[in-house]
């Protein structure tokens, strides 16, 4: 083996190992595109997009799944019959523990919002998304989109 081959294989395992540890970090956080579902049907609804807003976690639909709902019909406010893709659905998420929690989720099919909290599952391929509204509360499992 020559030292220009050595150097290109130490080269080639050092960029897999940066690939490998960006993807570790990834799976540790929040940030990142997640398949939702309705909470009804379980079809797949939208992907949504997390990003870090002014150290909170903010939440965006990018894309439509199923485009029968393709407008806000059910918001109030600025919100009311805007389009779906581009809007807000979570916001003011802040660390919490193992989590993200403090925010507020809005669910476009009735307009309603509620407190929400989020956390990573299964080797951070699952997010957890949990509204509630006084006594009660519903989890929904969102899926990472590679």
């Amino acid at each position: 083996m020559t030292f220009g081959s050595l150097m290109k294989l130490v080269a080639a395992a050092l960029l897999a190992s940066a690939f490998a540890s960006a993807a570790s970090a990834d799976a540790a956080s929040p940030l990142g595109k997640w398949r939702t579902y309705d909470p009804d049907t379980g079809a797949p609804k939208t992907v949504v997009e997390i990003a870090e807003t002014g150290g909170t976690l903010t939440g965006t639909i990018v894309e439509l799944l199923d485009e029968s709902e393709t407008t806000c019909a059910q918001c109030d406010g600025d919100r009311k019959n805007q389009p779906l893709v581009g809007m807000v659905i979570l916001w003011d998420m802040t660390p919490k523990g193992s989590g993200w929690s403090g925010g507020t989720i809005l669910r476009p099919a009735n307009g309603k919002t509620a407190n929400a909290s989020i956390e990573l599952t299964d080797g951070g391929a699952k997010l957890a998304v949990t509204g509630s509204r006084g006594i009660g509360s519903r989890t929904q499992t969102w899926d990472r989109v590679e």
